[in-house]
């Protein structure tokens, strides 16, 4: 990353033109959080949900971004839609939340006109009072926008005109396809409303250069500095970035072990992990790790090993369809995966932890943020439709565990700091920090669009 940026943004307000700055007014300006509705969400490929929210045909789930709403329906076992939520006739929303269209017929409380299932209009009410024009049948089809789907999610975008899914995505289905992310159900689905522009709380897991201050316990004390070999960071063109742990790498302080205290180790991280997060570790996952003490190994046993192991041969008893990994795709297990513009995806075994940010319309300081927690279940589970729970607070102790809470914290503290008059930019780091100068760039791009 240079510092210096080549591109042109004169029309972009609080543009990006150094990029280890980034100007403070874009995280609470009105007229650039409008400039993002018109020109950035109107256009990029967004997660709108996942497919086991709808799972038969009928089955729906609207998804709103600014003030456009969707109606994502599966039509058939192969076909999926996105129709714009309003009625042909005066706008009444057809679709609130989720659920499932009885009959395979589309009404409007209003009026009771109908669609079927492939947006086709089947029924207005009293149609002779109705002009020819008015009433054509074309004219009431149901307008789409485009849809495509990716490790076990429907992705949406409202410009007509926007690049294939794939294309846009790339390179991430190739990082994270093998890892089995399209297997993946969720487990638990929760939301928060953060007071923080969206951007500025996706930039807390941008990076991980927070752990060490941010998350003492999860390190444990046993690193002094942030080592910038212990993390792997790349950006990638659309916007994309992510981070990965380097195999062997070794921080700053580390204190040298043997095999059982590595085990050891490893086993209070986990734990930590699990009751912290609730999510990439679940319970059976640290059971399955405990079983490591008891667990007899040669002389020269790598504990990366052996932990592949114990995992491999769980899923094997219990049925679980864990793709066979290779060293190269091994390592993503504990990575960050930031799909612009707003997706994340960190993987950790067969498991996953997945957040979705998405801005609250008319107040640049809030955002919606989801997080789902999702695993590869046994070949004969059950899977049932998840449900969203809360919106929470961001300070809810019942219903978030600390690690989130600890983020939580951060972000609604930095949003209220960057306010003050002194502080005109961030300073980004161009080893720890460059996937958020990245953002930003992409972001511009788009804005610079007319």
């Amino acid at each position: 990353m240079t510092d210096q940026l080549s591109h042109t943004t004169e029309d972009v307000p609080f543009a990006m033109t150094r990029g280890t700055r980034v100007p403070a007014p874009r995280y609470f300006d009105r007229e650039f959080a409008q400039l993002e509705d018109e020109r950035l969400w109107s256009r990029t490929w967004q997660m709108a949900c996942r497919l086991e929210e709808i799972p038969a045909p009928g089955d729906y789930e609207t998804y709103t971004i600014g003030d456009q709403s969707l109606i994502v329906l599966r039509l058939n076992e192969d076909t999926i839609r996105a129709y714009y939520n309003a009625c042909r006739h005066r706008g009444t929303q057809l679709a609130v939340g989720s659920g499932s269209f009885r009959g395979g017929q589309i009404a409007c409380p209003f009026h009771g006109w109908r669609w079927n299932l492939d947006g086709t209009n089947s029924f207005v009410f009293g149609p002779e009072a109705f002009t020819e024009s008015v009433a054509d049948p074309l004219e009431l089809c149901l307008p789409q926008a485009k849809v495509g789907t990716w490790g076990g999610c429907v992705f949406v975008n409202l410009d007509p005109d926007a690049p294939a899914l794939e294309d846009a995505l790339a390179p991430m289905p190739s990082l994270l396809d093998p890892l089995g992310i399209d297997l993946m159900k969720v487990v638990w689905w929760k939301a928060v409303d953060l007071p923080a522009n969206w951007k500025l709380a996706m930039e807390a897991f941008i990076e991980g250069y927070h752990v060490m201050a941010s998350h003492p316990q999860i390190t444990q004390g046993q690193f002094d500095e942030y080592d910038a070999d212990s993390l792997a960071y790349e950006v990638h063109d659309n916007g994309h970035s992510h981070y990965i742990n380097r195999p062997g790498a070794q921080r700053s302080q580390r204190r040298k072990v043997d095999y059982l205290d590595e085990v050891e180790a490893l086993i209070d991280a986990s734990r930590i992990l699990c009751e912290g997060l609730e999510a990439m570790t679940l319970p059976s996952d640290l059971q399955v790790i405990e079983t490591l003490r008891q667990r007899e190994v040669g002389e020269d046993a790598s504990l990366g090993s052996e932990l592949v192991k114990v995992i491999y041969e769980h899923a094997a008893q219990e049925g679980i369809p864990l793709p066979q990994l290779k060293g190269k795709d091994l390592i993503k297990w504990g990575g960050v995966f930031f799909v612009f513009p707003n997706y994340f995806v960190l993987p950790q075994y067969g498991n996953a932890l997945c957040y979705r940010f998405r801005p609250v319309l008319g107040d640049p300081e809030r955002c919606l943020l989801e997080l789902w927690s999702v695993s590869i279940p046994a070949a004969s589970a059950e899977v049932g439709k998840p449900e969203m729970q809360g919106p929470f607070t961001p300070d809810d102790s019942e219903h978030w565990p600390l690690i989130p809470l600890q983020d939580f914290a951060n972000i609604t503290r930095q949003q209220k700091g960057i306010h003050n008059r002194t502080f005109e930019h961030t300073r980004i780091s161009h080893v720890y920090e460059v996937g958020i100068a990245n953002l930003h760039q992409e972001v511009d791009r788009y804005l610079a669009q007319d």
